[in-house]
């Protein structure tokens, strides 16, 4: 499967981010620089997806407001198929973000009341039955409310992203239907029920009791951690030459593993290809990179390749033993 047609359904909205140009204050105001994109976990990971050779169209919903026409104008540049619903009465989503000088996450606000009450209606449309049919994958997002993820399965292989840990547990009665599902550390711990400091053992034998098949759990500069049905294996992410802004890379991470899952890599080589997207999007300012082929080679061949994990790991700690 060369070039892998993909729908991806979920978030495609008004992305901010505020960088905090000093030493962040709790409390006080904070001098910065505020910027604006139009993101979301399903459209940043299908465009990703995209730049390595995918064929995609866009399923969301969004209001019929000047922040709905960015998002339309977006999707379009992209060169994406776009299948969304317009609601002329509704506000467009948003997410916003307050940023360190790092580019860390201090706090975001998801203004997302539109998914929650129109995607489970937008899912039980013959337009969405179509799309699934011609596609090669489904490629979703949390942002969904869980009835409409359960819609997702359609007989194609289907992909998921967490979002955040309270959202995760949304894909908790899908998790059979998945054929891999991107998250961090938190997220994976918050789906499993478990605490912080569990084992990757305790993870991946608590996920996989729940009916998931195959997983990427990063954790920042920490190694990644990768299973599937026979194997568990980790991945040292190189370090960034820059870091401008992480927003962005896990959809990077998600969406160019998903490609190259769909052209047939086994995970380990395929999460290889995702964590060079992933440190590219670390390195630009904006959250889905541009990158040439030979930037991308070139990316590509600092990361590692995946390790065996030995028995008694922790996600964060390499295992030297």
């Amino acid at each position: 499967m060369s070039f892998p047609k993909i729908l991806a359904v979920g978030g495609a909205h008004i992305d901010r981010r505020g960088r905090i140009t000093g030493a962040y204050v709790p409390g006080a105001s904070n001098p910065g620089v505020m910027a604006e994109d139009v993101g979301g976990g399903a459209f940043n990971a299908l465009r990703n997806a995209i730049r390595r050779g995918a064929r995609g169209s866009l399923m969301s919903v969004r209001g019929g407001d000047a922040a709905g026409e960015t998002v339309s104008r977006a999707i379009v540049r992209a060169g994406i198929a776009d299948l969304s619903a317009i609601f002329l009465d509704r506000t467009t989503p948003s997410y916003t973000a307050l940023l360190d000088r790092e580019g860390d996450v201090i706090a975001a606000l998801a203004d997302m009341a539109l998914y929650e009450t129109a995607f489970a209606k937008q899912l039980r449309r013959a337009s969405f039955r179509a799309a699934a049919a011609d596609a090669d994958a489904l490629l979703c997002d949390a942002n969904l409310p869980a009835d409409a993820l359960a819609r997702l399965a359609a007989g194609k292989p289907l992909f998921a992203i967490a979002i955040s840990p309270a959202k995760v547990l949304r894909l908790s009665e899908t998790l059979e239907t998945l054929s891999c599902l991107f998250m961090n550390f938190r997220e994976a711990a918050c789906l499993g029920g478990l605490s912080d400091d569990a084992s990757v053992d305790e993870i991946v034998a608590r996920l996989r009791s729940m009916g998931l098949s195959s997983a990427v759990i990063s954790h920042g500069g920490a190694p990644t951690v990768a299973f599937d049905r026979s194997n568990i294996f980790s991945m040292m992410p190189p370090p960034p030459r820059k870091i401008a802004d992480v927003t962005g890379a896990g959809d990077a991470l998600a969406g160019v593993t998903t490609v190259a899952l769909l052209r047939g890599l086994p995970l380990g080589e395929a999460l290889r290809e995702g964590m060079a997207a992933a440190m590219l999007a670390v390195e630009s300012q904006a959250s889905v990179p541009e990158f040439s082929a030979g930037a991308f080679t070139a990316a590509l061949a600092l990361v590692p390749k995946a390790e065996a994990l030995h028995q008694g790991g922790r996600i964060g700690e390499t295992n030297d033993a």
